[in-house]
């Protein structure tokens, strides 16, 4: 027995030593992280460097017994086509779960995003682009597309505005279907996204454009009557005073990215950190979507038409799954193409079905990329109900 307690004595006192040692070289962050301040200190000696960040591993976090609560954002993303919303959630949640193409009206219906931080979560809804009726009619659009957006601010506790900085025929006015948008969800608090400022090389035509589209006024950054003005009473006000607006004055801040090179993105994921309210998460850690697999193919078939067909065409065609299924970690999928004449079905195969092979390929890589595992995919087209190519691509 008094040789038991020995050893329990002499393991404290290594263990205090150890812990002691490891104090001198090492800062450890709340979120228990462990940071070397001077490597020299332990670069000769590597196997004690080991054994004390293992320890400090194991002891217990200083919670004082409770877990920290759980917080999450729930944010809808909303812009005019091709400003970039589904690059700019894709990047901000580290993870491809939004189809996107360099054509219009890529994102047909509302798409949710997750990124888990700690304890917080933030939800994205991508939402389609904002159009007016003869924009539905011109891309032969679902009548959902004036909807969708709605459904997703109404699940929202904030929006985000997703403006193009790059072009200089439209970058100095908001569009009007996103003032319309704004002022029917006037209670709401909204950030304005400038996207693409690596097109710009001038920091005065930032500055100006900030100015302008906010009247120089953000109501975050304001005075109490500044806040109190953003209601929706007052916004209606403002609207009948001044019909041609084409401006926002309640932005509550401006944050500047490039959604392809994730500038700015770190900043403006720290500001909705601090924006989470405490309740508990709608979806688990490990979940970055809430679309299914099946949806995400067809969509991501979809895209890459659009990239590879000229013009209005891929605007007629309808994709479907025909197939779908996982086998030793494999996903086995086949979509369907229908083509409305045997021309637009030649110029989808192109000679010798070189160019269905290249869309084969790029779509295969979106998937492996999309769903972190193999995909074996084969794309089918057909018009007046005749099957016709098909290729398969691993």
């Amino acid at each position: 027995m008094v040789s038991g307690n020995t050893d329990k004595i002499i393991f404290r006192k290594m263990r205090c030593n150890l812990i002691s040692t490891a104090l001198n070289v090492l800062n450890i962050t709340k979120n228990g992280k462990i940071f070397l301040i001077n490597s020299r200190n332990l670069s000769g000696a590597p196997e004690i460097s080991t054994r004390v960040e293992q320890t400090l591993r194991s002891l217990p976090a200083d919670s004082g017994g409770k877990s920290k609560p759980e917080r999450s954002l729930h944010i809808a993303v909303i812009g005019v086509p091709n400003v970039g919303k589904s690059t700019f959630i894709n990047h901000i949640v580290n993870h491809k779960v939004c189809p996107t193409s360099t054509k219009v009206h890529t994102t047909r219906q509302s798409n949710t995003a997750i990124c888990t931080h700690g304890q917080t979560q933030l939800v994205f809804y991508d939402t389609p682009g904002l159009v007016t009726q003869r924009e539905i009619r011109k891309h032969h659009l679902e009548q959902s597309f004036k909807s969708a957006y709605r459904h997703a601010i109404q699940h929202a506790d904030v929006i985000a505005v997703i403006h193009d900085a790059s072009n200089g025929w439209t970058r100095k006015e908001l569009h009007p279907t996103v003032l319309d948008t704004l002022k029917a969800y006037a209670n709401l608090p909204s950030f304005l996204v400038l996207n693409k400022i690596d097109a710009l090389k001038s920091k005065r035509v930032l500055l100006d454009l900030i100015k302008t589209l906010t009247n120089n006024s953000l109501t975050g950054k304001g005075s109490g009557k500044d806040a109190e003005r953003n209601t929706p009473a007052t916004v209606a006000e403002e609207t009948r005073l001044n019909k041609r607006n084409t401006t926002w004055s309640h932005f509550s801040d401006v944050f500047l990215v490039s959604a392809i090179t994730g500038s700015g993105l770190h900043e403006l994921q720290d500001y909705l950190v601090g924006q989470a309210l405490l309740r508990k998460w709608k979806f688990p850690p490990d979940v970055y979507t809430d679309s299914n697999p099946e949806a995400l193919i067809v969509e991501s078939v979809r895209a890459r038409l659009l990239d590879y067909l000229p013009q209005e065409i891929p605007y007629h065609l309808k994709c479907q799954l025909e197939y779908y299924n996982v086998e030793k970690n494999v996903v086995y999928t086949s979509v369907q193409v229908e083509c409305p004449t045997s021309r637009i079905e030649r110029l989808i195969c192109g000679e010798s079905n070189g160019k269905l092979r290249q869309i084969t390929e790029r779509v295969t890589s979106d998937l492996v990329e999309m769903f972190g595992q193999a995909v074996s995919l084969t794309i089918a087209t057909f018009s007046k109900g005749k099957k016709s190519a098909s290729l398969n691509q691993k």
